[in-house]
């Protein structure tokens, strides 16, 4: 049996359980870490794939950044359990559920496809064909941080300004001494 049959299956059964395992956690910080499994399996079959640049991505952004944004908000907020019973827009979960059915319809219709329907003009090395060239990760760097510099690190300024306005909204009275009115 080959290594990397070996390491999708762990991957595919770590990112399986921790997706069933969010459906059921009653705890939100208990969800956000879960996800985190998931995007963490998910990053390694990038990896297994060779998809290198998208693997570090779903790793730094999604599993790093992301995730500690969400946590900090969480945290910040302190979900309350009888709150989250109360279903602020009804009709929501119907939808998610068909929404959902949908998704699985797609992932079932793409995975008989195959990659020829991913990849237009398919064929045994049309995937070779697209990871070969490492340009395309050096053009974005490339233009990421040169021309579109400033607009780069306004995005960041922004971020910081809404996680200090959700604290300054989420404030209850007496929380926090330099907070009190």
């Amino acid at each position: 049996m080959n290594i990397e049959v070996v390491v999708f299956g762990v991957s595919f059964v770590v990112a399986l359980g921790s997706s069933i395992a969010m459906l059921f956690a009653k705890n939100a910080v208990h969800v956000a870490l879960f996800l985190v499994a998931a995007q963490v399996a998910l990053a390694l079959t990038f990896l297994l794939q060779g998809a290198y640049f998208i693997a570090a991505v779903q790793i730094i952004v999604y599993a790093g950044a992301i995730m500690v944004l969400f946590l900090f908000v969480v945290m910040l907020l302190g979900v309350d359990r009888s709150e989250a019973l109360i279903e602020p827009l009804t009709g929501q979960r119907p939808m998610a559920v068909g929404l959902g059915a949908l998704l699985a319809a797609e992932i079932v219709y793409v995975a008989t496809k195959g990659s020829e329907f991913v990849i237009v003009g398919g064929g045994e090395g049309a995937l070779s064909a697209l990871n070969e060239d490492p340009g395309n990760v050096k053009a974005l760097a490339r233009t990421l941080f040169s021309s579109y510099l400033l607009p780069f690190e306004f995005t960041s300024i922004l971020l910081v300004v809404a996680i200090v306005g959700v604290m300054v909204l989420a404030r209850r009275i007496g929380d926090a001494g330099f907070l009190r009115d």
